[in-house]
């Protein structure tokens, strides 16, 4: 088997992003949540206080990153996306209103996929990579993204290292994502809408973390970790990142990137390989729902 260059001779490729959902996934859980102010708080800690927090950890460390933004984010806050462009970092579309997109009628998706490319348009932010909320990427999902000109998606769990999705505008870099590397299911919690139940130490995901580090080492990978500027922002947990950080560039062999430059890296490798979306002739009486 020959080298892969995805990994520019690294033993591991590490993809710190950064999902800047602020509000969004509670008012995808209803709007109603709007008047009220300790969980709406809660959200809104992300950006106004975990964002610039991150960014000033990132330049200490000399670290670039990949921040996923909702347009609706990226709205409200008119010089976000800006402000993280200008630290050397990249902004990627993370939908405009965090809603699933398998859970979005016909039409929706594409709509709220418009929204959010006309957002960063009017600001003037470069965009060449998507996530879908909720990672719930549609089978139309990687179509949208290659139509309007984006390079890569980070949502799939069919690898542990980049691969190429097949749509009818061309081809589509996966960076895929996995649970175990998503602060979300180690630290968040709230009681209405209820979301999560056990807020887990910054020492054991630090652990947790350098492990699957260590395992993709071996194995040569991309360590995609996906995290959230309202949890991940708190100081315990900063400090767990600050030391992951430094484990990594201490073992010499990781190399941190964006992820715009990690998929072209793959575009380039001849050994990536292309898949088609999983497809299956589901059996009605096996399966009646």
């Amino acid at each position: 088997m020959s080298t892969p260059t995805w990994t520019r001779g690294a033993a591991a490729v590490a993809t710190l992003t950064f999902d800047v959902d602020a509000e969004t996934p509670i008012l995808a859980e209803g709007r109603r949540f709007a008047e009220q102010p300790m969980v709406m708080s809660h959200q809104s800690y992300g950006p106004d206080v975990g964002v610039p927090r991150i960014l000033d950890l990132l330049d200490e460390m000399s670290i670039p990153a990949t921040f996923f933004v909702p347009g609706w984010v990226a709205e409200q806050r008119p010089g976000l996306a800006a402000s993280i462009v200008e630290r050397g970092h990249e902004v990627a579309h993370h939908s405009y209103s965090h809603r699933a997109p398998t859970s979005l009628p016909p039409g929706a998706e594409r709509a709220d996929f418009e929204r959010a490319m006309d957002v960063f348009t009017a600001q003037g932010i470069e965009i060449t990579g998507h996530r879908a909320a909720m990672w719930s990427a549609s089978l139309e999902t990687h179509s949208l993204v290659r139509e309007y000109g984006l390079s890569y998606d980070s949502s799939l769990m069919g690898d542990d290292r980049p691969y190429q999705v097949e749509t009818p505008h061309g081809p589509v870099v996966e960076l895929p994502v996995h649970w175990s590397l998503d602060d979300w299911e180690q630290y968040a919690y709230l009681p209405e809408p209820r979301i999560g139940s056990v807020i887990e130490s910054p020492v054991k995901v630090e652990e947790m973390w350098r492990a699957e580090l260590d395992g993709m080492r071996h194995y040569r990978c991309l360590f995609n970790v996906c995290m959230h500027p309202f949890l991940t922002g708190r100081p315990g947990r900063m400090l767990a990142l600050r030391n992951l950080i430094a484990y990594a560039q201490e073992c010499g062999d990781v190399t941190f990137a964006r992820c715009r430059d990690v998929a072209e890296w793959a575009r380039e490798d001849a050994d990536t390989p292309t898949r088609l979306l999983p497809a299956y002739d589901i059996d009605e009486s096996v399966y009646p729902h």
